[in-house]
């Protein structure tokens, strides 16, 4: 049986997906003369992936497009929370209570995501992919209706965890019947991180791969920083620009990424797990570190965590370099993110430092 292809994105997935990437390509062109990178844009990994190669000329694209899309679709196909691939028959298997031989191409993604759990003390959890269902995220194009309220009581009942996962080394067994495995929050870090490496066995030395608008760079160019823009989540254009180095990734989540409308209400896709709801408070958060798997994760945390907690939750996961858009459109950010950005238009800003919480339970 010839393995299947990810699915055309839709048309408002396909031009969300195309302004990130352009808002990296009008940066990365401003201040010179000439292009001096190559450009491939292609859809993998049920995205549109933006590949910036530096010099010009220097690379074989043909092959380069070819192997790393590859990669990506095997990667999707892996990890995919709904269609028929290792991840939903990791989760038959899981919901059975029996131990078994795990897929290895999702158990480095369990290891992440119960590390991930520990460190965001509950707040980050893969094992509630049958809430995300609920709501209508467990489609390419959501629609809703939300679940009622007799729904999501059911699910926030006993809910499952990463730490529900038995792991005995290539084997699992599931501790919870509910149990439902989603990396939404999680997987297109480590796939980010993969292009890369497969991009330096390539023999490519300096590049970015940028995944939907979440980015890592390989290799700092010798002329001057990867110059990358923030994307306004509550307007078409740049938030603020940053300058990136070598093996630095950059990761957003937002409210404006997938939803839809539902009786005049915005629903999106970041799940509270204590409420069961989408979060509320922060239309956006950025985090840059040099692990993308952490910051892609963190991005999702602290922007579940809200106004009052997030730079606890920060300091629990050990970012230094996080900025937050509030529902209203002011910024909330760190000293060290202050330091590196530089704001495209007037924005009212606050510095927080990341913080311990005596309320948020801590990091183990």
């Amino acid at each position: 049986m010839s393995a299947r292809r990810p699915p055309l994105l839709g048309p408002r997935t396909f031009l969300r997906l195309l302004l990130a990437a352009l808002l990296l390509l009008v940066l990365a062109a401003c201040g010179r003369d000439g292009p001096d990178t190559d450009r491939l844009t292609f859809q993998a990994f049920g995205t549109l992936v933006d590949l910036t190669l530096y010099p010009a000329g220097a690379h074989d694209l043909a092959l380069i497009q070819s192997e790393l899309s590859a990669e990506l679709d095997t990667m999707h196909r892996s990890w995919h929370a709904w269609e028929p691939g290792p991840l939903t028959e990791t989760n038959e298997l899981l919901a059975l209570g029996e131990m078994f031989s795990a897929p290895a191409s999702v158990l480095s993604l369990i290891e992440r995501a119960q590390e991930m759990e520990r460190r965001s003390g509950g707040l980050f959890n893969p094992a509630l992919g049958s809430l995300v269902a609920a709501w209508g995220f467990h489609e390419h194009e959501p629609a809703g209706p939300p679940p009622s309220a007799d729904e999501l009581a059911a699910l926030l009942a006993d809910p499952p965890r990463m730490a529900d996962i038995e792991l005995d080394g290539m084997h699992l067994r599931g501790r919870h019947p509910r149990l439902q495995l989603d990396f939404g929050g999680l997987a297109k870090g480590l796939a980010v991180e993969r292009s890369l490496d497969l991009l330096s066995e390539l023999g490519v030395e300096y590049a970015i791969v940028n995944a939907g608008g979440d980015l890592m760079t390989l290799g700092q160019r010798p002329d001057r920083l990867w110059r990358i823009g923030l994307r306004d989540p509550r307007g078409a254009g740049v938030l603020a620009s940053i300058g990136l180095g070598a093996g630095e990734a950059l990761f957003s989540s937002g409210d404006y990424e997938r939803g839809y409308e539902w009786e005049g209400k915005r629903i999106h896709h970041v799940i509270d797990p204590r409420s069961g709801t989408p979060s509320q408070g922060i239309a956006s958060a950025t985090v840059l570190h040099i692990d993308p798997t952490l910051a892609d994760a963190a991005a999702t945390t602290l922007m579940i965590a809200g106004p009052e907690q997030w730079p606890a939750y920060a300091q629990q996961l050990g970012i230094d370099h996080a900025l937050v858009v509030l529902e209203g459109g002011s910024v909330e950010l760190t000293p060290a993110m202050q330091a590196r950005v530089e704001f495209r238009r007037n924005v009212e800003y606050r510095l927080r430092e990341p913080v311990a919480d005596t309320d948020v339970e801590p990091a183990s």
